[in-house]
């Protein structure tokens, strides 16, 4: 694979037709974050998005939104049905998105709002349950800075190939633990070199790449940025690591477990400023008070807010003591034993919640931390002592055990319906029971080999 071009990436409406102009860019992508947070939308030829797209937007059908991992359209859904026909819906780019997408050749991508034929908001689409979070955050002056930390185990077998072989007996691309690494993470480096590049080339600011504790596992880092642009940038950037892997004939997954070894979580670490850049969580010794409420905010919603921070069945695998993974609903300072971990000093002064993994839909989750944060401010929560010790082994409340205990937290959270609005609850919980429902039907390999001769 080539590198990607110098330059930021980033590109204005203006820049884009000069590259149309150019035959430089044949191709703009036109997506959106899914409730499953994977990247969808369609290839718009250059010159259509130019003379139409640009200014009408493009349309999909609604069913994007309402459909189970495997694309299947499923009932329970006011957003659509049979019923109501599977109309459409309209995806209007947001040009403060537009960027090179360098890993495939004469190609740019722009981020969409969803909206009806009317104009009106898709109310359950992602982005747009964490646009009116944001929106929240600012009737009070603040402003929501996101960084989120993505790890994924890298396989020597393409993803066809894993596929043919039902996802079994492959070969990881390390043969043990790589965690900090340098020598068998260099093995890897044609590949992470690749993905690093071609984020930057898609305009995103790369920090660098470690490796992790499971076979074949990497973290590839990215600087923190408004909350939106984050989330933005790392559905892209999981979308692209998967393509860029595809292309150097290996796969890789962000499966929240893949094994019974460490799983590939996703800490989220957020801060709030005030609009003119304040760092209003420090107060010149520590945490300030609003600090305080937040976390406290945090915590008081945790377990009724799992739901968005872990949104599969097997997202729940990754939560074993002493796996790093949290258990225990606790902040500590620097304390990875539990849920909540602040760190940082001045700006930098931050909570990181270490709850989501590598399957979480940031828009979803950012939006629940969100949601958790202002509720804390707004009933002046008192923050209980930190945890000192091992959180694991600690009598704190746990995290929910299964999607089946956190999608009857949810369902019964008028936290979450006052924050999101009783549309956005139904929608995701229909999303979770139908889940549950598939996974309850289902025979595994460990139910064949426990019982097929010996029971």
């Amino acid at each position: 694979m080539t590198s990607t071009p110098t330059g930021s990436g980033n590109l204005t409406l203006e820049e884009l037709n000069r590259l149309i102009d150019k035959r430089e860019i044949d191709t703009v992508i036109v997506a959106f974050a899914d409730m499953q947070g994977r990247l969808v939308g369609k290839r718009v030829a250059a010159r259509l998005f130019r003379e139409d797209v640009a200014e009408h937007g493009a349309e999909a059908c609604n069913y994007l939104l309402a459909v189970d991992v495997e694309n299947n359209t499923v009932g329970g859904y006011d957003i659509s049905s049979w019923e109501t026909g599977y109309g459409d819906m309209v995806l209007v780019p947001d040009f403060d998105t537009l960027r090179h997408i360098p890993w495939l050749p004469g190609s740019a991508l722009v981020m969409a709002d969803l909206r009806t034929p009317d104009a009106a908001p898709v109310t359950v689409s992602p982005r747009e349950i964490l646009k009116a979070q944001i929106a929240r955050l600012a009737e009070k002056g603040l402003v929501p800075f996101v960084g989120t930390e993505l790890e994924f185990i890298v396989f020597d077998d393409s993803f066809r190939a894993a596929w043919a072989k039902g996802y079994r007996e492959l070969t990881p691309a390390s043969d043990y633990n790589i965690d900090y690494a340098l020598l068998a993470s260099t093995r890897m480096e044609p590949l992470l070199r690749d993905i690093r590049l071609g984020m930057e080339g898609a305009g995103m600011y790369c920090e660098g790449v470690k490796g992790e504790c499971n076979f074949g596992q990497q973290e590839i880092a990215f600087r923190y940025a408004e909350a939106l642009a984050t989330c933005d940038n790392h559905t892209i950037y999981k979308n692209g690591a998967k393509e860029i892997a595809d292309a150097h004939g290996k796969s890789l997954t962000f499966m929240a477990k893949y094994n019974e070894r460490e799983g590939n979580s996703c800490h989220i670490h957020l801060s709030v400023r005030g609009t003119d850049g304040s760092p209003v969580m420090a107060d010149g010794k520590g945490m300030s008070k609003l600090m305080e409420h937040w976390i406290a905010g945090l915590l008081h919603t945790m377990r009724e807010m799992t739901l968005f921070f872990a949104p599969n069945i097997n997202s729940y695998k990754r939560y074993v003591e002493g796996s790093f993974a949290p258990t225990a609903v606790a902040w500590g300072m620097d304390n990875r034993t539990c849920a909540l971990r602040v760190v940082g000093h001045g700006h930098g002064l931050r909570v990181e919640n270490r709850v989501p993994g590598g399957d979480v839909n940031p828009y979803l989750a950012v939006a629940a931390i969100i949601a958790g944060g202002l509720y804390g401010i707004e009933n002046s929560l008192e923050l209980e002592p930190m945890l000192v010790g091992n959180g694991y082994t600690s009598d704190k409340p746990r995290v929910p055990a299964t999607l089946r205990d956190a999608a009857d937290l949810f369902a019964a959270s008028d936290i979450a319906r006052d924050a999101f609005g009783g549309e956005v609850v139904a929608h995701y919980l229909n999303n979770a029971r139908i889940e549950q429902r598939a996974y309850d039907a289902a025979i595994t390999d460990w139910e064949r080999v426990r019982g097929f001769e010996r029971l």
